[in-house]
């Protein structure tokens, strides 16, 4: 005989144990997916920032640039005018027997039309003389640069015309020009008063105006420009405080680089932005002010932790409301049986189970011989509905085949027209560069800075095109591997540069690659030329590690800070200065070495001194 086991008192009734199993599952998921969404979430925002703080302030720099440019133009328009007034200059200079004291400024001033003052500058950088009595006694040597400039305009023999500059004094702008004396004791001086052009001139720095990015980013509250002595520029704008003046005038212009300022929930970005021309004595560069709200960043995180959350916390109420119903429906029956068993098996045979539970019974015997029954006929109808099934994957196997077949000839179609548009765009484009070849061969020198600048632009366009179409054949073409001769792919890349002076010794190593490796070598190449500048110096070197070869292209432009390095391969990484490009070539490099099983990396040329020259290095499968 069996022994009777004896329910434990402390034992959890099943529907308890049953809800409890089930929310130990469901809660830790629903915690886990809420943390994993919130993190995705977080990261997918902060690199959102990342680009849109990239991009925000690559335009800035692009469009102050682009308005300078006008501003030049507009500037040299009234080099003519001043140049006119220093022959009476030069004629009272030498009434007066080259003594400044005798010379009747005020009166020359009004010959001139009373639109230009008179300076007249000693050998020590001082202004001794002029119709202007807030600069008398300027002392230029406070501005060793500009010092410099002036001294040599003094001992030279040229009309040396400048920009329209800001006065460290008064912000006011005034534009000069300079010429010396016959016997070199004096540099003459002649500054346009602000009322003769400042009005016209306003009108092309109203192009200035970097407001509209406010407006574009959400996180950034406010654009502030300074000129190199920290004035503001613009009209209306407040005066920086002490320690904004200070950090601009005693850190940024003198080192010419970009700052940034963290804490009380802002972040502040000076961006330096070098507008020196060495053709002008003073230094038009300006400083961009960023002030980011990163309190509103931080924000819109603690809301959507909040928001993540109430969801879980939610989620979980309303699947323990759900656990327990279906719980309860499912083992209230069972209590009932019983609950009624017992009341029979003490002996009330009269007892009748519940309906609620007595018609599965009841049916149950019933219900196994109409099972048998149905599970036969449902077998005859099984196989009666296979030949239908059969049929009917044969013919869907066609229309699948059918639109496949559409779909691979619309994606064929699609490609052909990209490939025609790029093939005509392309054509177009070096056509248009052939041109300025030839335009750039007739004119003079200042047409042809302008040029110069369309045909960059036209060669950038050509790269973008061809860029596009590696991205759509890495994307599309399934890659087909084998072993690649390094060597003459190198030597190839490196006979389209013949005028860059670039290092090379030979390889014997052989890849896993394909026919895009080219590609690699052309963007690293290409970008190595561009950081090098004229005269520079670039070196391809090939090492073999084991089952790796380790491919090294170095040059010794400005280097790459270090704080770059990470994001340089992200895709519109591009960098801040004149010489980036859209941000597509390193992001291919990545593209293509990742397709081969490597590694890609940037790295400094010599170890620990980014200033001495960049280097990016990749891996590569060894081919057996």
């Amino acid at each position: 005989m069996m022994g009777e086991r004896v329910p434990d008192a402390g034992e959890w009734p099943f529907a308890s144990t049953l809800i409890v199993a089930i929310l130990l599952i469901v809660i830790p998921a629903i915690g886990l997916l809420s943390a994993y969404d919130y993190l995705e979430a977080e990261e997918r925002m902060t690199s959102d920032l990342d680009i849109l703080q990239d991009v925000t302030e690559k335009s800035i720099r692009e469009s102050v640039a682009d308005v300078d440019d006008g501003l030049k133009l507009f500037d040299d328009s009234l080099n003519e005018r001043m140049q006119g007034g220093f022959a009476l200059f030069l004629q009272e200079y030498e009434r007066a027997g080259g003594d400044p004291s005798e010379m009747d400024l005020q009166a020359l001033k009004e010959r001139l039309g009373g639109s230009l003052d008179l300076y007249i500058i000693n050998a020590s950088g001082v202004i001794e003389h002029t119709t202007y009595p807030p600069d008398r006694g300027l002392d230029f040597r406070e501005i060793p640069g500009f010092y410099d400039e002036i001294t040599r305009m003094r001992l030279g023999d040229n009309f040396s015309p400048d920009r329209v500059v800001y006065e460290p004094a008064t912000g006011q702008v005034r534009k000069y020009a300079y010429i010396p004396t016959l016997d070199h004791r004096y540099l003459l001086e002649l500054g346009l008063v602000p009322g003769a052009f400042v009005e016209e001139r306003n009108r092309l720095r109203s192009q200035e105006s970097t407001q509209e990015y406010v407006a574009l980013n959400p996180y950034l509250d406010s654009i502030r420009v300074y000129d190199i002595f920290a004035n503001p520029v613009g009209e209306g704008e407040e005066p920086p405080d002490a320690g904004t003046r200070a950090l601009i005038t005693g850190t940024i212009i003198p080192g010419r680089t970009d700052y940034e300022v963290q804490g009380h929930g802002k972040q502040i970005r000076y961006l330096f932005i070098d507008l020196k021309d060495p053709d002008y004595p003073s230094d038009p560069s300006v400083v961009v002010e960023l002030t980011y709200n990163t309190a509103l960043i931080q924000s819109q995180l603690d809301q959507m932790l909040v928001y993540r959350a109430a969801v879980a916390v939610l989620a979980i109420l309303l699947s323990s409301a759900v656990i327990f119903l279906v719980a309860r429906r499912l083992t209230r029956p069972l209590e009932e049986i019983i609950d009624d068993v017992d009341v029979i098996a003490q002996g009330n045979l009269d007892h009748t189970i519940r309906v609620s539970a007595s018609r599965e019974v009841m049916r149950l015997e019933r219900s196994i011989n109409t099972m048998v029954a149905s599970l036969k006929a449902g077998i005859s109808r099984l196989r009666d509905s296979e030949e239908t099934i059969r049929e009917y994957s044969e013919h869907l196997e066609e229309q699948v085949e059918a639109r496949t077949a559409d779909l691979e000839e619309s994606t064929a179609k699609a490609n052909l027209y990209l490939d025609i548009m790029t093939h005509d765009i392309r054509n177009a484009t070096n056509t248009a560069s052939l041109y300025t070849d030839l335009l750039m061969e007739e004119l003079e020198e200042e047409r042809r800075n302008y040029t110069e600048k369309v045909q960059k632009s036209l060669k950038k366009s050509i790269e973008i095109i061809r860029n596009v179409n590696t991205i759509r054949q890495i994307r599309e073409e399934a890659a087909v591997l084998g072993p690649v001769a390094l060597d003459p792919v190198i030597r190839a890349e490196i006979e389209h540069y013949p005028d860059v002076r670039i290092t090379y010794t030979g390889t014997t190593a052989r890849v896993i690659a394909d026919d895009l490796l080219s590609e690699v070598f052309t963007n690293l190449i290409g970008n190595a030329e561009k950081f090098a500048g004229p005269g520079g110096c670039i070196a391809v070197r090939v090492e073999e590690h084991g089952e790796e070869v380790e491919v090294s292209v170095e040059d010794d432009g400005p280097g790459i800070p270090d704080e770059r390095k990470q994001r340089l391969f992200n895709r519109f990484s591009g960098g801040d200065g004149e010489k980036s490009g859209q941000g597509l070539g390193l992001y291919i490099c990545r593209m293509l070495v990742s397709r081969y099983g490597g590694r890609i990396r940037a790295d400094d040329r010599v170890a620990g001194r980014p200033e001495c020259g960049a280097a990016i290095r990749f891996t590569l499968r060894k081919a057996g």
